[in-house]
């Protein structure tokens, strides 16, 4: 018995062997390249948790001659038929790809085999299958469906059948943490002698994943309290341009906040190892248009009858006016200090710049805390997107996905603020009152409710409840 989970993971070249490790170990260091014949020399890679290797999966070259390979163990069965193959073989360019790839199968590695299911099955793979079979090795088979437009996959199965232990439909470009279970779990059906290791694997990657997912929440609630707290004060001097110092304060909180909201996503992408691969977010991603862009507004947040409701329950207890030069919207940025809000403000704000303030101890101008309930909710729905997109990433796909297009509005909001309860919404917003307080310790027992709050929000995206995309 293996004392760690090994996988060789085995094909014909271009068939998407090293999609399928990158996905599964979370490597985005793997080289994934459409060019057949692009993996030369077997590497070997680990999933750990604390340091601690749980598997590890190969990537090998792919088959160049199965035909001639076969033929060989044919005519030499017995014990140690792939050690004596490799033995024999080891210094022939012919079949160096072979070698190369059987040399893990000897030293004891399960096999996983990939095949592209959108091609027809030819006389090579035949051959594989019967070379895989003749190692003895416990196997599964694993259907990688590279293209929409044609599936065999049906074919594929009949011939599995004849010569694998268990065969999984596997697509490495969009494999999310649940299939990557599922694939775990069905490794462990191919020799009862590796189930109880596979099971430790399969309860590793679940705690693994809850700790991802408080940190997570932990990342978006701390970058939301920061942005809900943080505010600029300039003074005024006689020689100033009021309009000029609005403006160029404006620009600096923006500035500020865009930051933060980066450090957040930052440490999101960090969590699910989105390290190398320069992963763009989609063209038609609403996260592609700035923070503080008026599609970003007109996308996200309450709607406008949600936005009157929060509007009026905050009316009485917020003493700020709401504005801001961009894009001509107002979202709630400038404040002077004594004003009152109500619900006609809440959605769109009042349309007037501050004013000086006799309690800040002379002419000042102020930018923040942002008195506009719709900005938590952008916060959160931005926030929440971008989860979606860093947990659902496969590793091995290196191409941009098409998704929905959230560019055309047709007045409809797209994030998940406007699913919330009511319940939820009064959550959001006493977190709102209590996280814009530069005191942090007042507003514990909102943010611990909030907290929990994002926490199930996560959790419904993890297991597609919702969909934010």
């Amino acid at each position: 018995m293996m004392a760690l989970p090994e996988f060789a993971v085995l094909g014909h070249p271009n068939e998407g062997k090293s999609s399928v490790v990158s996905t599964l170990t979370e490597d985005d260091r793997i080289q994934v390249s459409p060019v057949p014949g692009e993996t030369r020399v077997s590497k070997s890679y680990s999933v750990t948790r604390d340091d601690k290797e749980l598997i590890r999966f190969i990537d090998t070259p792919g088959f160049q001659a199965p035909r001639q390979t076969l033929a060989w163990f044919r005519k030499n069965p017995g014990p140690d038929m792939v050690a004596r193959f490799i033995a024999e073989h080891e210094n022939n360019p012919f079949f160096a790809d072979e070698c190369e790839l059987l040399t893990p199968v000897a030293n004891g590695a399960g096999i996983i085999y990939v095949v592209d299911g959108s091609r027809p099955v030819r006389e090579d793979d035949l051959a594989e299958m019967e070379i895989l079979r003749l190692t003895g090795q416990p196997r599964m088979a694993v259907i990688n469906a590279k293209s929409e437009t044609r599936d065999n996959t049906e074919v594929w199965k009949e011939e599995f059948r004849k010569f694998f232990n268990v065969i999984r439909i596997f697509n490495s470009n969009q494999a999310d943490f649940y299939e990557r279970i599922r694939l775990m779990e069905s490794l462990k059906a191919i020799d009862q002698d590796i189930e109880p290791l596979m099971e430790g694997v399969i309860q590793a990657f679940n705690v693994e994943w809850e700790k991802r997912n408080r940190l997570a929440c932990a990342y978006i609630v701390h970058g939301m309290e920061q942005a809900l707290r943080f505010s600029l004060t300039r003074r005024l001097k006689a020689d100033m341009d009021s309009v000029t110092l609005k403006e160029n304060l404006t620009r600096e909180y923006q500035g500020n906040i865009r930051e933060i909201e980066q450090k957040m996503f930052g440490h999101i992408r960090s969590l699910f190892r989105h390290h190398l691969y320069d992963y763009p977010l989609p063209a038609c991603s609403i996260l592609k248009h700035d923070l503080f862009s008026e599609q970003t507004w007109e996308m996200l947040g309450l709607t406008r009858a949600q936005a009157a409701t929060a509007g009026a329950v905050l009316g009485g207890t917020l003493g700020a006016v709401l504005d801001t030069a961009a894009a001509g919207l107002t979202f709630g940025i400038f404040t002077a200090i004594g004003s009152a809000v109500g619900a006609g403000s809440a959605f769109m704000g009042l349309r007037r710049l501050a004013n000086a303030s006799s309690r800040l101890g002379g002419d000042r101008i102020q930018v923040g805390p942002n008195e506009n309930i719709q900005f938590l909710y952008i916060l959160l729905d931005r926030a929440l997107l971008y989860y979606t997109h860093m947990s659902r990433r496969a590793h091995g796909r290196r191409d941009v996905p098409e998704t929905k297009s959230h560019l055309i509005s047709n007045g409809e909001k797209v994030g998940i603020s406007t699913l919330l309860t009511t319940k939820q919404h009064r959550v959001c917003m006493e977190f709102f009152k209590a996280g814009r307080k530069k005191d942090s310790t007042s507003g514990k027992k909102h943010s611990i409710s909030f907290d929990h709050l994002v926490a199930s929000l996560l959790e419904d995206i993890l297991k597609r409840r919702i969909n934010p995309l």
